[in-house]
Formats: C-alpha cells, structure tokens, sequence
C-alpha cells in the first residue's frame, strides 16, 4: 500500500468583527496557546501564530484531507466561544465573515514564520488594509474592494 506523502503551508488571516480593536496585550498569549490547541487537535502543525487587537496571522501545515474552509470555519467558531466564555469583552466577541489563505513552499517556512510573529513591528510601518491589500497583490488574487474586510481608517 502506497503512503501519502505532502507538504501543504498555508498561512491565514482574518479579522475581528468590524474590525475593532477587541484582543486585549494581556489577553494575546492564552489565544495563542488555545488557537494552537485547535489547530493540533485538527491534526494540523502550528509553525507561528500572532494576534494583533483586531486581526490574527496563523501559520500552519495541513494534511491533505483537511478542507480548508471546514478548517478556518471551526478555528474561528471555536475560538469565539473560548473569547466569549472568558469574558475578555462587553458585549460578545466574533470574528468577520471571510478570511485569506495563501501557500507557500518549505522554503518560505522561516520567512513566513519572522513575518508572522513580527506583526507588531511590521504595523508600525503598514496598516492591516495595506497590508492585506500587498497579500492579495503579491499572490496575484483578483479582488473587489466591497468584499475585503470591513477596514477601519
């Protein structure tokens, strides 16, 4: 019987409910532990993963049988409900509908990785709109402006 042999790195992004400002510095490190939670227990690897107040960076490799959108969907509901049961906010948290998804060979890994987890020097310079907007470019992914994240000036 022939093994499965693959190497799937994918990295996502995607954004708090009208993109408000709602993770909290003191809150960041137990969402990271707890994302990666969801993710390993997907079966999936966890390579980095970064939280800013209004919008996370996971960077992950998959097995071939996970479907993406099952994936993203679960991670987001899941870590909904862990925010909520917290009660890290007034009012209930979630995030937008929507996120990005972008591939990347083994070689990008350490590149992917720095960038990843250095979201807080790297806003300093970008903002999340433009820094989305240079992703969306970079991978040659044709997109209407209507249907990015609710992005806040």
């Amino acid at each position: 019987m022939a093994n499965t042999f693959s190497q799937i790195y994918l990295q996502f992004v995607f954004a708090v409910k009208h993109r408000q400002s709602l993770i909290a510095r003191e809150y960041k490190e137990e969402l990271h532990k707890y994302v990666k939670g969801l993710v390993q227990n997907r079966k999936a690897k966890m390579l980095a993963v970064h939280c800013m107040p209004d919008h996370i960076h996971l960077f992950v490799g998959l097995k071939p049988v996970v479907l993406i959108s099952d994936f993203v969907k679960e991670i987001k509901v899941e870590s909904n409900e862990f925010i909520n049961n917290k009660n890290w906010i007034k009012g209930k948290f979630s995030w937008q509908e929507g996120y990005g998804v972008f591939s990347y060979s083994h070689s990008h890994i350490d590149a992917v990785v720095k960038y990843v987890l250095n979201q807080e020097k790297h806003h300093q310079k970008k903002t999340f709109k433009q820094e989305y907007h240079q992703l969306l470019e970079k991978f040659e992914i044709p997109f209407e402006e209507k249907y990015l994240f609710d992005f806040i000036e």
